[in-house]
């Protein structure tokens, strides 16, 4: 099998936050912009049987983690009508779908997050549990 080296590329498994860790709506920093703050989905360690997951498991699940949670909207986050004649379809508490390789990643207050622009957000899932039993809704 040949692997494909992704450069200086961060998976996405290295931006899955560990459960304990919480971040309060006072703490989130000030948006410009477009831009939308998402919280990507976390992992459990373990199935509902309590069956441990081994870490290449979780490895695989967090690289095809794409889902997280809109935790705020910048100020102008879409408010282009030629973009999206009808209004805003994601708000804070929603979990989006986004792409894999977009965005800006960084760590504030303990808490990895994602930075994106209102149009790299692909779809709004209802419930992400629906697409793997092994995501983890604490967030």
């Amino acid at each position: 099998m040949q692997v494909h080296s992704m450069g200086k590329a961060v998976s996405n498994s290295e931006w899955i936050t560990d459960e304990d860790v919480d971040i309060k709506d006072e703490d989130l920093p000030k948006l410009p912009g477009y831009h939308v703050l998402i919280r990507p989905v976390s992992i459990k360690k373990e199935t509902k049987g309590g069956i441990l997951l081994p870490d290449s498991t979780k490895d695989d699940i967090a690289y095809l983690t794409t889902i997280g949670k809109v935790l705020a909207l910048g100020d102008l986050a879409y408010d282009d009508e030629v973009k999206f004649p009808n209004g805003a379809w994601c708000k804070k508490g929603d979990y989006v779908a986004y792409g894999k390789l977009i965005g800006q990643k960084f760590v504030y207050k303990g808490v990895k997050l994602l930075l994106l622009f209102d149009d790299q957000i692909i779809m709004r899932v209802d419930n992400p549990s629906n697409l793997d039993p092994t995501f983890n809704l604490s967030n």
